[in-house]
């Protein structure tokens, strides 16, 4: 796999880390987004992974406040990933030269991808890609972060995470802070789903300790275009690093839909 150096890409007065991995120019770039505690180094090797098993380029980023990227002032809105989704995740795009893409997001890497498909006429976007997606809370995912608070505070969570956050307790607190908010177990995004009209893969573990099966559920309710769900034996929060075969084979399998789906158009419209 080749090697792959992070950058950091001005994008609206501040520095954003972020990685690229080449492949067929023709076919959409797979943009990844990172979960709630996740960054560019975070995604480990799975962006060379992933191009060389489907060929596409890969593009990766840092949100501000994660990894290298630029911090981001305390506290953050109970609405950061609507506001990731509507205005961060385009001006990214935008700045990054970005063509056609299949937005892949993991945790709330996936939410921020769901909320810019749902609302944002963006016609660069031509599917999903959804690892682990969360539309609403429930309450064992929040006991879940509230364990992971205290793994932080009293463990050797701030140690492991310090590697990859220039600023670790922003990066923690702005996400744990938001998600343990009194007024966050409110938060839901399920209005966004019927404006999503693109394929849509979605993949999460049988044994997510963030979010049940509940949360793939609403999704293929509620979207109004094509969509797969695969849910995952013997797997957590991280399908990427906890059965890679099978998430780099579906993700394969859907490219190679779109790619179907892409063609016909083209043929209809000539």
């Amino acid at each position: 796999m080749s090697a792959c150096v992070p950058r950091l890409l001005a994008v609206d007065g501040r520095q954003i880390e972020c990685l690229s991995v080449p492949g067929d120019r023709a076919r959409p770039t797979l943009v990844l987004l990172h979960e709630g505690l996740g960054c560019v180094a975070m995604w480990r090797d799975f962006p060379q992974r992933l191009a060389a098993a489907t060929g596409h380029a890969v593009f990766a980023y840092s949100r501000p406040g994660y990894g290298r990227s630029s911090s981001v002032a305390l506290p953050w809105p109970l609405d950061y990933m609507q506001r990731e989704g509507r205005k961060g995740l385009p001006a990214v795009l935008d700045a990054a030269g970005i063509g056609d893409c299949v937005l892949f997001g993991h945790s709330d890497g996936a939410s921020i991808a769901l909320v810019h498909a749902g609302l944002v006429a963006d016609p660069r976007v031509r599917g999903l890609i959804v690892l682990a997606p969360h539309v609403f809370t429930e309450a064992a995912g929040l006991a879940s972060i509230a364990q992971a608070r205290d793994a932080y505070v009293h463990g050797d969570l701030r140690a492991k995470l310090a590697k990859y956050h220039a600023d670790v307790d922003g990066a923690f607190r702005g996400w744990c802070d938001s998600w343990l908010h009194p007024d966050f177990v409110r938060w839901n995004i399920e209005h966004v789903l019927p404006g999503i009209r693109v394929p849509l893969l979605q993949i999460q573990g049988e044994g997510d300790q963030y979010g049940t099966s509940a949360q793939l559920a609403a999704i293929a309710r509620a979207v109004r275009g094509p969509c797969r769900t695969l849910l995952l034996a013997d797997c957590r929060h991280a399908p990427q690093f906890e059965r890679p075969g099978e998430t780099l084979a579906a993700t394969g399998e859907f490219l190679d839909g779109l790619a179907h789906i892409h063609t016909n158009e083209e043929r209809r419209t000539t």
